[in-house]
């Protein structure tokens, strides 16, 4: 691909699109910043070149205005002496030297042309690339934004979930708490039960000896009026 060709593709490119589609767009916004930054390296390569193109054809077409005045002047003095042949050959080489100016001439007319737009492409580069330098801290500052946003989040979640965590432990130790208490009402019934079981036994014993005492005494007085009687 020629250096203009990719030039005009960087310059054309909508550097939004290509990161819209990128599944890594900091890695493509340094690879378009190194693409333009060595593009822009080529542009003042060859300005340089050119601009030392230009200096080259100017000294040589000075040169040569020089020769063809020198050459002007033979003819004049060729003339003045009556040396028609000298001063024909005098202003062939004159006509050599103007004809080497307008080829030159030519040249530099196209080498300006190329400072022009080399100049152009260098200011539209520039202006690319400041929008991609640009985008690239903005993309920066998005992703340390981020960072932190996800670290916030993680902190969040991990206390979310260490409080759900502490809220299922207390819960579970109400659960606890109350079965204590179910189990604890149970042994007090029991307790209870054994309690009014022993109650009733001994209920049961005072009243037998109570009855086994009446039933002696009222033997006992039996047998005293019997005697009395008799």
């Amino acid at each position: 691909m020629g250096m203009f060709s990719r030039m005009n593709d960087i310059v054309q490119s909508n550097i939004n699109v290509m990161l819209d589609k990128a599944e890594d767009p900091q890695k493509v916004m340094r690879m378009i910043i190194q693409e333009m930054e060595e593009t822009l390296v080529e542009l003042r390569t060859i300005s340089a070149r050119n601009i030392a193109e230009k200096k080259q054809f100017t000294r040589k077409i000075e040169r040569l205005q020089i020769d063809a005045q020198h050459w002007a002047n033979k003819a004049e003095l060729a003339i003045g002496h009556d040396k028609t042949s000298l001063a024909r050959a005098a202003l062939v080489q004159k006509q050599q030297c103007i004809e080497e100016i307008d080829v030159l001439e030519k040249q530099l007319v196209i080498i300006n042309e190329n400072l022009t737009a080399l100049e152009t492409d260098a200011q539209r580069l520039h202006a690319k690339l400041a929008d991609a330098r640009s985008k690239q801290k903005a993309l920066n500052t998005r992703e340390v934004s981020s960072v932190i946003r996800l670290k916030a989040k993680n902190m969040q979640a991990q206390y979310d979930i260490e409080h759900a965590i502490e809220k299922f432990e207390s819960y579970e130790r109400k659960i606890e708490d109350l079965e204590a208490q179910v189990e604890a009402y149970d042994v007090v019934s029991e307790a209870s039960a054994l309690e009014q079981q022993f109650a009733a036994l001994e209920k049961d014993d005072n009243i037998e000896a109570e009855l086994m005492r009446l039933t002696a005494v009222m033997q006992a007085k039996t047998a005293t009026s019997t005697q009395g009687v008799a």
